[in-house]
């Protein structure tokens, strides 16, 4: 498969297996390329094999997939579903190989049949609706996944000093408020409030100081530990969503600082990229970095690091801008 989930330093821990979770943010990383070479490709059809293998008739997927080849979980709808419809609809979307798309589409559209109770699995898989629905304003199934993952978000409180659903900041925040500003109208707008108090709660002496993997309550305040590459870079994502439907340049903003999170500007001056592999280190400590190289967390640097090449560039975000009002319902 050649994405193994963990790593002692840049050594691959073969021993650990695969997960689902990382093979569709390896799928979704590769097909936000815009002109992927081919050995890129080549490991885009290998994911989308594992994704296709992974999932249940029902449209579940297992997540864990041993070194020995034999999958170690049952099919079910937790994160890993999501973001396995994440990377399908984007591949749906944006693979330049036809063979690819069509099975994508076919995946996602068994999978969209599914719901989960959990708001981050919904909003996963609501992102890679958000996909299809920018391809194919019209497909029934997406914007019906993207109305319900909404309503499972919830209500968004009114109360400034914690207008957030949930009663703690647990973890890949940013993407509850990118869900609610994919779905367009009234929801949109909630996803802007959201992620603005985001942004202002997560930055911390210039720089954006990331909810620890503790999460974070009302009468907590940074810098916390440990902070997780999967927190900028669901940031990054966010902020560039936010970009593509608004002209506020604190979206741009937040979006660089996302970006520098990974390369020093951080609470410990540290960065979290590490050029002499490419890889990503797997975050920041209360002494310091934990110099391990897992694939959640070389992903997410990648995945921040396509967002600095389009603003170096001069182009727009990676992603794309909001499907019509309608899909909120």
């Amino acid at each position: 498969m050649g994405l193994f989930e963990h790593a002692e330093r840049d050594t691959p821990r073969t021993s650990h297996g695969y997960c689902v979770d990382d093979v569709a943010r390896g799928l979704l990383v590769i097909c936000r390329e815009p002109d992927p070479p081919p050995d890129l490709l080549r490991l885009a059809e290998r994911y989308l094999a594992l994704l296709v293998e992974a999932q249940a008739p029902d449209g579940a997927f297992r997540n864990r997939l041993g070194p020995d080849r034999r999958w170690q979980d049952e099919a079910a709808v937790g994160d890993w579903w999501g973001r396995a419809l994440w990377g399908l609809g984007t591949a749906a979307a944006r693979s330049p190989l036809p063979t690819m798309r069509g099975i994508a589409i076919l995946c996602f559209e068994a999978g969209a049949r599914r719901r989960s109770r959990w708001p981050r699995a919904m909003a996963f898989a609501a992102l890679g609706a958000a996909e299809i629905l920018d391809m194919s304003p019209d497909h029934s199934a997406a914007r019906k996944l993207l109305h319900d993952a909404v309503v499972t978000i919830g209500a968004i409180p009114t109360d400034p000093a914690w207008p957030w659903p949930e009663p703690r900041l647990t973890y890949a925040n940013a993407a509850l408020a990118e869900t609610l500003i994919a779905a367009g109208g009234a929801a949109s707008a909630d996803g802007l409030r959201m992620l603005g108090w985001l942004l202002e709660r997560e930055t911390h002496d210039g720089h954006l100081s990331c909810t620890p993997v503790g999460g974070a309550g009302p009468h907590d305040g940074p810098p916390s530990f440990d902070q997780q590459p999967i927190e900028a870079a669901a940031m990054a994502d966010a902020c560039a969503r936010a970009m593509t439907v608004s002209a506020d340049p604190r979206w741009e903003r937040g979006l660089a600082s996302a970006i520098d999170w990974f390369l020093g500007a951080n609470d410990n001056g540290l960065p979290l990229h590490d050029p002499s592999t490419g890889g990503g280190r797997d975050g920041l400590t209360a002494s310091g970095r934990n110099d391990n190289q897992g694939a959640e967390s070389t992903l997410a640097l990648l995945s921040a690091l396509q967002h600095a090449q389009r603003l170096a560039a001069g182009g727009d975000p990676v992603l794309a801008g909001p499907v019509p009002d309608s899909a909120a319902g």
